[in-house]
């Protein structure tokens, strides 16, 4: 069993373990723990009432937080004609076709977010073996199969955030930077905790939210009241 280091020991003593906190303290406690050599994503952690195994209770989506990510998304958009200038303008790092499609068949996945127009998803969709385990195929349900590519890029720009539940029905996303101060933290933290809410599934009955914990990217959680 690997030890934990002094830094880790120091940040254990500060959390709460188990006990859940406001929204407010958890942050505080968050910026509390010691600084590493870069900036930390702040990430959520959200255990949810479903069933994955139903395809009804399925738990997919993407939000634009208001002070976004912290940190520049890579995007790739699949399209051709006029939309190939409409998704540079936008700032698309890539956009292509078969080339495009040549290049992550050979094992090429150094990008966050894959956009595609609905005519190239005859294109798109035998990359799935590649994009699916990664979580970037495109979707219809997380809004990244689109003929509004320039609209959508931009989201990504800015900073949206896409998820979709694991197989133990938890969803988990970055909300931001522990450079940013808490109130834009606590802010992006709500709208996201908003719009998973907002995706409640019909089928689920009783507690559909039972769990919410944040962390750094090398601290550990702090639970949140719900």
């Amino acid at each position: 069993m690997v030890k934990p280091s002094k830094t880790m020991k120091t940040m254990l003593a500060k959390a709460p373990g188990r006990t859940e906190l406001p929204l407010a303290e958890a942050v505080a406690i968050l910026k509390q723990f010691p600084t590493r050599k870069f900036d930390q994503s702040v990430e959520i952690h959200v255990r949810l009432g479903i069933d994955p195994a139903q395809a009804d209770q399925l738990v997919r989506g993407s939000v634009v937080l208001p002070h976004g990510i912290g940190r520049t998304q890579r995007v790739i958009v699949f399209a051709k004609g006029d939309l190939v200038t409409v998704a540079q303008e936008a700032g698309a790092d890539a956009v292509g076709q078969e080339d495009l499609a040549k290049k992550i068949k050979e094992g090429w996945t150094d990008f966050d977010v894959c956009i595609a127009a609905p005519d190239m998803m005859g294109l798109v969709g035998p990359l799935g073996k590649v994009l699916g385990p990664r979580g970037l195929m495109p979707s219809p349900r997380a809004g990244t199969v689109t003929a509004d590519v320039a609209r959508v890029v931009r989201e990504y720009k800015a900073g949206k955030v896409e998820f979709r539940n694991d197989k133990g029905s938890n969803v988990h996303a970055v909300v931001g930077k522990l450079s940013f101060d808490a109130k834009k933290l606590i802010e992006n933290v709500e709208a996201f905790m908003n719009y998973v809410q907002s995706l409640k599934p019909h089928a689920v009955k009783g507690t559909y939210v039972r769990g919410v914990a944040l962390c750094g990217t090398m601290s550990p959680s702090v639970r949140v009241t719900i």
